[in-house]
């Protein structure tokens, strides 16, 4: 049996509760109360709560069938002040006396039932666990309930999706599938009531799971305003994102988002520099439809791409570049660099050996394409890479998704369990990204498998034996981790055979030949073949806190902007230009000064002449179009809020 370990936040949320339950004059052994609506109420509330329990039952349970048939567990759903609306599952972990509780129209708020997974969530607003001996009530202690609350688009509770048992379920994984479960019905709920009429982008880092609950969810009206999301997106994104331009999130333009087949999905770029792919649902509403010519092409050539294969989620996770020539080999990766050509030495000589391989660097010196070039340069290349992104997974169900699942061990959306991304890697590569971000407890089943070569999944006693090649990755230091304890001293001897070092962009020796190589791998065949000067020197400047990554994004954009033209220093992003800025900032700071000169925040004359070019064709455009925001960003590529920017500068606006 799989425990729980409560944190301390969950400790906290008990303990309040408890503090709670002893003002409204309970004590332990006060027995619970049967409040319950009338019947007339109980139809009321229904009525008021129809989507919801319809949404709960018809859209979402249905993925999460074998809970109910293979385990004793009984999932609730109750509004938001507590009242029982619905149930479904297995109540004969409950005695008699006890199931009249789980009827429509019963209150399980903390008042009436003491400390429990419903009433604590509605207490706090938090997902929360409640052990047996956790239920302040004694009699509510013959069960686990793990409960969490169910959002509205205005971040209000609408109610409580609640998953109790008498603890057949392993504790952490039924945790995780019921946030899961309650995020798949607001992901629903947002679905059933903006898609008639509104653009939706599903994200994710990962193509395998895109349309999975965890996925980013984001909503947008024709003039690309975010009018609704769920919570993932904000958490993926990192703030809050209501009424902001999705233009101004992702690298990628509105005509882009709107006109992108909607079975394919999009590369994107968010500003924290993550890469995403994502996917555009247009509003079903349509309005009148012209020619679109891609539409005949995917017919014809029948190219919609499958999203469950495993070699596409490895795209989905190493590819920066979008076309079939953009695949790097590795002797394409670097151009004279002494590092990383000593990298891929080292590299080549072991990859046929069971050595691990343990690449350092920052995000976005392109680890996941090296690690791809290396599969393809092994003879595994003809099995699996799998990448795993271990950031990415939910934590609670991190070892569900690695190692898999036996039916009925919790839950999932294949009803004949899972096989795990480590069996999936079997005979190829399994690439652990963010290995740094890996739970604890999933850090000493890894261990175990890459002792033994087999893995077990979970709710099962049969092991499998795998041959696979283990790549790891980070982009922070992991002995720092060890001491601390956030990681296990044995994994990281395990996974550490052969430590690699990608230096980061700036401090490259062969930048030149590199930003040569990505405008070719972008630009399209009828663009300008060469980087001109001005750009190079700019490049070069350039202080690259994104890497690779952020480079790859830069030219693209630059080369979307400058279309059939040679690319100008107009064309590039505005943050291009800031982020030199900030740069030679902090080298004044760092810089002795006499005490009586002031800090100088100006720029160097290189950059303030292409500054003042940029600002010189913007005012020019914006005389010849009389003034007309919209006709001159148009002509100039760039959006609205990019020209009043330019032109408050001018002292203009």
């Amino acid at each position: 049996m799989q425990s729980f370990s409560p944190t301390q936040e969950q400790s906290e949320l008990i303990d309040s509760s408890w503090n709670r339950c002893r003002k409204y004059g309970l004590d332990h052994h006060t027995s619970p109360y049967l409040h319950k609506l009338t019947q007339g109420e109980i139809s009321s509330v229904i009525e008021e709560h129809q989507t919801l329990v319809t949404t709960t039952n018809n859209e979402v349970l249905p993925y999460y069938e074998n809970i109910l048939s293979n385990t004793q567990c009984l999932i609730v759903l109750t509004d938001n002040q507590g009242q029982l609306l619905d149930s479904w599952g297995d109540q004969r972990f409950l005695d008699r006396n006890r199931k009249e509780f789980f009827t429509q129209g019963v209150s399980w708020t903390e008042r009436y039932n003491g400390t429990n997974a419903i009433g604590t969530v509605l207490a706090t607003g938090s997902a929360v666990q409640v052990a047996k001996d956790e239920h302040f009530l004694r009699a509510n202690r013959f069960m686990i309930g793990s409960a969490a609350p169910i959002l509205n688009s205005k971040k209000e509770i609408i109610g409580v999706l609640d998953v109790s048992s008498d603890a057949y379920l392993p504790h952490a994984h039924t945790f995780g599938l019921v946030k899961l479960m309650s995020q798949s019905v607001e992901n629903r709920l947002i679905m059933s009531t903006f898609q008639r009429d509104h653009f939706i982008l599903i994200f994710n880092a990962n193509l395998d799971n895109i349309d999975s609950a965890w996925s980013g969810l984001i909503v947008f009206d024709e003039q690309g305003t975010i009018i609704s999301a769920n919570r993932r997106a904000e958490l993926i994104l990192g703030h809050d994102i209501a009424l902001t331009k999705i233009t101004n999130l992702f690298n990628c333009s509105l005509t882009n988002f709107k006109n992108h087949p909607e079975n394919l999905p999009i590369p994107l770029m968010t500003l924290n520099k993550y890469e995403m792919l994502g996917l555009v649902k247009r509003p079903t509403a349509k309005g009148i439809q012209v020619n679109d010519f891609r539409q005949l092409q995917t017919a014809e050539t029948g190219s919609q791409p499958s999203l469950t294969t495993v070699e596409q989620s490895t795209l989905a996770d190493t590819s920066s570049a979008p076309e079939s020539d953009s695949e790097i080999s590795l002797d394409r990766i670097g151009f004279g660099d002494e590092k990383v050509a000593r990298c891929i030495r080292q590299a080549e000589r072991i990859i046929e050996k069971e050595i691990p391989i343990l690449i350092h660097g920052e995000t976005g010196v392109g680890k996941e394409v090296f690690v791809k070039a290396l599969h393809e340069k092994s003879t595994r290349q003809s099995h699996p890479l799998v990448a795993v992104n271990c950031a990415a997974i939910p934590s609670e169900l991190v070892e569900s998704e690695l190692f898999g699942y036996e039916k009925g061990a919790f839950t999932g959306a294949n009803a004949k369990g899972g096989i795990g991304f480590i069996r999936k890697a079997n005979k190829g590569t399994l690439f652990l990204d963010e290995i740094g971000e890996m739970p604890l407890k999933a850090q000493a089943r890894l261990l175990r498998v890459l002792q033994e070569r087999k893995v077990t999944p979970l709710g099962s006693t049969e092991s499998y034996p795998v041959d696979i090649k283990v790549i790891s990755a980070t982009n922070r230091s992991l002995k720092d981790d060890v001491e601390k304890g956030l990681f296990r001293q044995d994994l990281y001897y395990r996974v550490s055979g052969l430590n690699l070092e990608l230096p980061p962009l700036r401090d490259r020796t062969d930048k030149t030949d590199l930003f040569k190589e990505l405008h070719r791998i972008h630009r399209a065949p009828d663009q300008a073949q060469e980087l001109s000067a001005d750009i190079l020197a700019l490049f070069e400047k350039h202080p690259w806190p994104g890497n690779i990554r952020q480079l790859g994004s830069v030219i693209q954009i630059s080369l979307a902007m400058a279309d059939d033209e040679i690319i100008r220093p107009d064309h590039l992003p505005d943050d291009f230009f800031e982020d030199i800025r900030r740069q030679e900032r902090h080298s004044t700071h760092q810089e002795e000064q006499p005490e009586e000169a002031p800090i100088s925040n100006s720029s160097s004359p290189m950059l303030e002449a292409t500054l003042d070019q940029v600002h010189q064709d913007t005012l020019e455009v914006y005389q010849t179009n009389k003034g007309n925001i919209s006709r001159t960003a148009k002509a100039l590529g760039i959006s609205r809020n990019t020209l009043y920017k330019r032109l408050k500068a001018l002292g203009i606006k």
